[in-house]
């Protein structure tokens, strides 16, 4: 099973803290979470306060990473056979993945411990027959959509 995975995160630094992670699933199950305890407002960049918090909605989606590790476990222990993560941006992506993937020291044994880097998908095509793409909103769970949604058009 391929999970395409998006984060939000404070800002583009080595001491980035992560707002939201999101995964889509190619047979549509999702995971979203906004997270209420790894980070604070004077962490985020002015980009972050300006673009990102205003699409969050903790009321809805905020959990506590603690609870986020749980909730991924489940979700991530419902597919059979192995699961691979898929993201365009794994150098940011996949340390934040890790962090909440780990549960009591142990990796999801269904997990490939190795991200797909799909940064790159559309190297190969024909720039005219590429088709117009609207700018990722910086949301996670919306990011992760088109990412999906993009690497099925890659396949065409």
């Amino acid at each position: 099973m391929k999970l395409f995975l998006d984060t939000e995160f404070t800002r583009l630094s080595a001491d980035a803290k992560l707002i939201s992670l999101a995964l889509v699933a190619e047979n549509g199950a999702e995971f979203y979470v906004e997270l209420t305890d790894t980070y604070q407002l004077t962490d985020c960049s002015q980009f972050v306060v300006e673009v990102v918090l205003p699409q969050l909605d903790p009321g809805s989606h905020g959990i506590t990473f603690l609870q986020a590790q749980a909730r991924l476990a489940a979700f991530l222990n419902q597919f059979d056979g192995p699961v691979e993560i898929l993201s365009d941006a794994p150098v940011w992506d996949w340390d934040f993945f890790c962090d909440m993937a780990y549960l009591n020291g142990k990796w999801p044994a269904k997990v490939s411990n190795r991200p797909v880097d799909i940064s790159r998908i559309f190297d190969n095509k024909d720039p005219a027959e590429l088709p117009e793409v609207e700018e990722l909103p910086h949301h996670a769970l919306l990011d992760a959509r088109q990412i999906f949604r993009l690497f099925l058009l890659s396949l065409s």
